[in-house]
């Protein structure tokens, strides 16, 4: 049976252990005795991926991929990219939250079988990266400025690549003029603002203390979160555009890849069925169709 968001995330605090679980109480009991410290801790939980990125550091990559650390704010970026792929157009593959860069290895291996360069970037926060905190306006930043790197150092940016969160911030940031000649969205969130209800909704935090932690989100970042929803960047995307979601995902629901289709003129839609929200990255049909409409 398919979870529905709420259970989906509650499941993923939960498994974070009791210390989690005991934050989760604390929380609740601040907002009714400290409401502007309620709002401080959970602008912090909110921004904390999960699971704890050292998690990610300990599975050793294949010596055949060269890892670069940029600086970037007070934390920093990852990038890898195979030591031996040619100098041909650059498909940048981009992860989503609580995510890293291995989780599209399989991808990138489909990519570089049809002669193209993959460059995998890992999200400030998340495995190797520097950062204790992010959120979606600077994945959204960590993309522009890596993408302005690798042009600055000769590469063409044949397409981007994004899963879940990472897909948010890649079609923010084409619609925003990023060089990329094709946009790739496996199973992308429609709404930032619906997340945090929903995150409100597990931690029991009111209606007050949800909005003007949105607020301290948006106003600590200059952009609001509705600037990310579909109707605001699809009719700004140029560029041909490949949407795959499953009618099985319970992290974002199917109807949200769909919005992101309707929103962005000529728009493929891939539907998928059982794959849910992670499989759909190392489904080898769904691979080929990636790497065919990329190439």
């Amino acid at each position: 049976m398919t979870r529905t968001a709420v259970e989906s995330t509650s499941a993923f605090y939960h498994e974070a252990g009791t210390g989690l679980r005991l934050f989760r109480f604390a929380l609740g009991a601040s907002q009714r005795l400290w409401p502007a410290l309620a709002v401080r801790a959970a602008y912090r939980l909110f921004g904390t991926p999960l699971p704890p990125k050292w998690l990610n550091r300990r599975v050793p990559w294949d010596a055949s991929w060269r890892i670069e650390r940029w600086p970037l704010e007070q934390a920093g970026v990852t990038v890898y990219s195979p030591a031996a792929a040619p100098h041909g157009p650059v498909v940048l593959l981009v992860h989503g939250w609580g995510g890293h860069a291995r989780q599209l290895l399989p991808l990138a291996q489909a990519l570089a079988q049809q002669g193209l360069r993959p460059v995998l970037l890992e999200m400030p926060a998340h495995g190797r990266s520097a950062g204790t905190v992010s959120n979606l306006p600077q994945f959204a930043r960590a993309i522009e400025y890596v993408a302005a790197r690798l042009a600055q150092e000769g590469h063409s940016v044949r397409a981007l690549v994004g899963h879940s969160l990472g897909a948010n911030a890649a079609a923010f940031a084409v619609s925003r003029g990023l060089a990329a000649e094709r946009l790739v969205l496996l199973a992308p969130p429609a709404s930032p603002r619906e997340f945090t209800r929903v995150f409100a909704h597990v931690f029991g935090l009111s209606e007050a203390t949800r909005s003007a932690m949105q607020k301290r989100i948006e106003t600590r970042e200059g952009i609001l979160m509705r600037q990310f929803e579909p109707d605001a960047v699809g009719p700004r995307i140029r560029v041909p555009t490949l949407v795959v979601h499953d009618r099985e995902d319970s992290i974002n629901r199917f109807a949200d890849g769909a919005a992101y289709s309707d929103a962005i003129r000529e728009a493929q839609l891939v539907a998928t069925q059982g794959l849910g929200h992670r499989r759909i990255l190392k489904d080898a049909h769904v691979l080929g169709q990636v790497a065919v409409f990329v190439a």
